[in-house]
């Protein structure tokens, strides 16, 4: 008497795909990037032989620059004006964690009901989508010119991407002590303050820093339309044709931009050996 022996049933394996067929999207694809390109280069009318023939003037603007004006009034002005740039950017960070953290809270799962959440992803990626730049042309036409238009406009701006950035952080947090805290009859407060805040609280001041460096340059910028700082005097001195004066304050930028980034990573690394 024979038995049949029946053999083990074999799974099915997707077919592979033809390699004509991925040549053949290689292709579209790397045609529809070069058509891509070449309209943006024809949009944004890049001419070599301009640039070549530019080579000129920018020589005359550099004769004209160098050297710096390091006379006492202009490098004091400078260097006064350097550090209202920086507490724009201070001021721009630092009065944004509130409105950030809230809206952080507001737009992670889990921390608040379905429409407050929709609500509050939306105010950020409004917030996050208008730039600096505009919010200062706002707030200089409702408040006038200097440095207090350029504070709000960081305000708001850093609200949008301070808030995005914290939300997704806590959205990573490890979910073990928040599932714990629910189990035992937390509400969604009280998770967030003694769960997900005390577990990602070392990236969020990561990123505030970060923000911190960024805002300063930002506020470099937004001292062009009149909120206050050395970009202000940047501004005026091309405006003025003095570019001797022009270079002495990009050369204090320079240096205030590299004192921001070795204060950044100093807290960052005392942080760090903390944690």
């Amino acid at each position: 008497m024979t038995t049949a022996v029946q053999e083990p049933a074999r799974r099915a394996v997707p077919p592979k795909p033809p390699r004509i067929r991925l040549r053949i999207v290689g292709w579209i694809v790397a045609a529809l990037v070069l058509a891509a390109h070449v309209a943006a280069w024809n949009a944004t009318e890049i001419s070599v032989s301009a640039l070549v023939e530019g080579a000129t003037g920018m020589g005359e603007f550099l004769s004209e620059a160098i050297p710096p004006e390091l006379s006492s009034d202009v490098l004091g002005e400078s260097v006064s004006a350097a550090v209202v740039t920086l507490w724009i950017g201070l001021l721009g960070t630092t009065l944004s964690i509130p409105g950030s953290l809230v809206l952080a809270l507001l737009a992670t799962r889990g921390s608040a009901p379905g429409w407050i959440y929709q609500a509050a992803r939306g105010l950020l990626s409004f917030l996050r989508a208008v730039p600096d730049v505009v919010f200062a042309l706002i707030f200089v036409t409702a408040v006038g010119l200097g440095p207090f238009p350029g504070v709000l406009a960081l305000v708001f701006h850093n609200i949008g991407v301070m808030g995005k950035l914290w939300a997704e952080t806590l959205e990573e947090a490890d979910p073990g002590p928040a599932q714990a805290l629910r189990s035992a009859g937390a509400g969604r407060v009280q998770v967030a303050l003694h769960a997900l805040l005390p577990v990602v609280t070392p990236q969020m001041v990561g990123l505030l820093l970060y923000r911190f460096d960024v805002n300063v340059r930002s506020s470099l910028v937004l001292g062009l339309v009149g909120a206050g700082g050395i970009g202000f005097l940047i501004n005026q001195a091309i405006q003025l044709f003095q570019f001797d004066e022009m270079l002495t304050h990009i050369l204090v930028v320079l240096v205030l931009i590299v004192v921001v980034d070795q204060l950044s990573a100093l807290i960052r690394r005392l942080l760090g050996s903390t944690s």
